[in-house]
């Protein structure tokens, strides 16, 4: 018999899995199940993770634009929900093709009560995409 809890703990861990593998993997930003207002902080978005995204389209047109030709395999390693069940973390590998280099990721998601992504946190070293070579 399964316990709410454990449910939702199956949900979060299935939203991670989504994001990497059907979404960011597949190139189909459509399969990422993100709320109409999420809220996105990244390295490499425009404004930085400072200066958050706001709006699934806004993520689609200014973040998501150049991901296709720019994401090759990605390896899905491990996902983490919180205590409180209310956030999962996806741990992957990501291909970048331009220029050359795998990104080791950890993605923090806020995850509301339908299964939709509300906040998302990218935490990733960016310097073999920013400065490739530089990076002992």
């Amino acid at each position: 018999m399964q316990t709410p809890m454990t449910s939702r703990t199956q949900l979060l861990h299935q939203t991670a899995r989504q994001y990497v593998i059907n979404g960011l993997g597949a190139k189909n930003f459509d399969a990422i199940p993100y709320d109409d207002n999420v809220v996105l902080r990244a390295p490499l978005s425009p404004g930085g993770a400072e200066r958050p995204l706001q709006g699934k389209e806004n993520l689609r047109q200014q973040w998501w634009a150049p991901m296709p030709s720019l994401v090759g395999k990605v390896k899905f390693i491990d996902s983490f929900v919180n205590e409180a069940g209310t956030a999962v973390t996806a741990e992957f590998h990501c291909e970048i093709l331009n220029p050359s280099c795998i990104l080791r990721v950890i993605d923090r998601f806020t995850v509301n009560g339908e299964g939709k992504i509300v906040e998302q946190e990218n935490f990733f070293d960016p310097r073999d995409v920013t400065s490739p070579g530089t990076k002992e």
